[in-house]
Formats: C-alpha cells, sequence, structure tokens
C-alpha cells in the first residue's frame, strides 16, 4: 500500500487558515476602527447640531429677555402715569371743593367776626381770627358744626385784647373740611351692589 504523505498538505492548509485568520483579523480591526470613526463622526455631528440649536435658543432667551426688560419699564412707566393720572383726578375732583369751602367760611361767619388767617393741611383748618365777645365765636363754632362743608369744629385758643377803645376776642380753632371724595366711593359701591 502506498504511503501518503499528508503533512505538507497540512501544513498548506494550516498556513492558509492563518492567513484567512490574519486577514479575518485585520478586516475586522479595520471594519472597528471604520465603525469607531464613523459612531465619532456621527456624534460630533449630532453635538455641532445640537450646540448649533443651542446658539440659536441662546440668541432668542437673550432677545426675549431684553423684550422682558422693556416690558417691565414700560409696566413701571405705566404705574407712574397712573399715579399722576389719579393725582390730577383727585385734584379735579377737589377742585369745586375750595370754592364750596370759601363760600361755607362766608356762611357760617356771623356779624361781628372778621378772619385774621386760614391755614390748610390736608383736610384740617387752621382759622384764626377776631370777634367782638366770645360769644361770636361760639356761634361761629356752632355754624361750622351745622355746615354741610365743614366739621368738627375745635377751639384751640381765645384771648380777650384790647383793641383801640374796644375789648376784642382774638381766637384760633380748627374744624375738618368735608370730603366729597367719600360720597363718591359710597355712591359708586351703593351703585355696584
Amino acid at each position: 500500500m502506498p504511503r501518503i504523505n499528508l503533512l505538507p498538505w497540512r501544513e498548506d492548509q494550516r498556513k492558509e487558515r492563518q492567513q484567512n485568520f490574519l486577514v479575518a483579523s485585520a478586516g475586522a480591526v479595520l471594519i472597528g476602527i471604520v465603525t469607531i470613526m464613523l459612531v465619532s463622526w456621527t456624534f460630533d455631528r449630532f453635538i455641532r447640531y445640537q450646540n448649533h440649536r443651542n446658539g440659536i435658543l441662546d440668541k432668542e432667551i437673550a432677545l426675549l429677555d431684553e423684550q422682558i426688560e422693556e416690558i417691565k419699564g414700560l409696566e413701571r412707566q405705566k404705574e407712574r402715569l397712573l399715579a399722576r393720572m389719579e393725582i390730577i383726578e383727585r385734584l379735579q375732583k377737589s377742585r369745586p371743593e375750595v370754592v364750596h369751602l370759601f363760600d361755607e367760611l362766608v356762611h357760617t361767619l356771623p356779624d361781628g367776626v372778621y378772619l385774621t388767617s386760614l391755614k390748610q393741611s390736608n383736610r384740617r383748618l387752621e382759622i384764626k381770627g377776631v370777634a367782638e365777645s366770645t360769644t361770636r365765636v361760639s356761634a361761629y363754632m356752632r355754624n361750622i358744626d351745622v355746615s354741610e362743608w365743614l366739621e368738627n369744629p375745635g377751639l384751640q385758643v381765645i384771648e380777650t385784647v384790647e383793641i383801640g377803645p374796644k375789648k376784642k376776642a382774638e381766637f384760633g380753632l380748627t374744624a375738618q373740611q368735608v370730603s366729597t371724595e367719600e360720597e363718591d366711593d359710597g355712591l359708586v359701591e351703593a351703585g355696584s351692589l
């Protein structure tokens, strides 16, 4: 029987397998490197795209912040204007009150009494004057008490002084001016019911 030597064939086969293994390993390494580079490039692209979107959002946010500041400034200006309008409105409402006040001062003043000074702080009036007698001062205070535009008379001081040959009573008193704003508020509230 003939003898066949299979060793060189096996050796060739082993070399071929080893070569195929090396080629496959190199191919796998090359495919792995290409895959890693592709994944890295794709992630870099996603990151650049997201950074671009974030940049656009940052710009828009900055614009909105500027607009918000502008709106806040306009709101502050609006509040100041509304406060001014309210003050002007109150002054407009109080215009006739001054006329009524002076008219009422004349109507409440009895004969034999004249005023020397009048000072107003908010609704409080400080009235100084001279009367022929102290009874005329009390009559003046009673007139103030029943007045539509004045209330709460309070005597501060009364002194009897000689003016020329006659004795006169110098007095100082306070009173409150009646406000029509309270009445207007009451009418509005009653109307809204």
